[in-house]
């Protein structure tokens, strides 16, 4: 009995593909194979993002901060077959993702961070001290 070779695909990279597609090759729009999940914490100093990168190489991660907005990119590599074997079942999304998350102006991009551990990535945001409002006597 043959094992035929069963890849299932992750359904938002098939809808991105199309979309690519329906739009032309000059499009704008920025498709990446998979998306990672990710979670966003306020703290009082600081926001705090993690994002699931599992089998994701640290040098393969790419983040950018411009403009307010903070760019995450990269790759997780689908490994090569083998000479003793072979995939019979290929389920984990593998290719790029690209996530991009707006700011609020009390980010301070100057000292952001990131570390990668455990397949997971914590991006630290430190918030700018805030300017107290300053009381202007109106004189007569």
């Amino acid at each position: 009995m043959a094992v035929e070779r069963q890849e299932i695909r992750n359904p938002w990279s098939q809808i991105n593909q199309e979309l690519q597609r329906l739009m032309g090759e000059n499009s704008s729009v920025v498709t990446s194979d998979w998306a990672p999940v990710v979670d966003i914490k306020e703290e009082t100093d600081k926001f705090i993002l993690h994002a699931d990168l599992p089998g994701v190489e640290r040098d393969a991660i790419d983040i950018t901060m411009e403009d307010g907005v903070l760019s995450i990119r990269g790759e997780r590599r689908l490994e090569e077959e083998g000479e003793n074997g072979q995939y019979k079942r290929i389920e984990r999304a593998h290719g790029t993702f690209y996530r991009r998350f707006s700011l609020p102006d009390t980010a301070d991009p100057e000292g952001i961070t990131a570390r990668c551990n455990n397949g997971v990535l914590e991006v630290v945001i430190p918030k700018r001290e805030q300017v107290r409002p300053r009381r202007i006597q109106v004189e007569s």
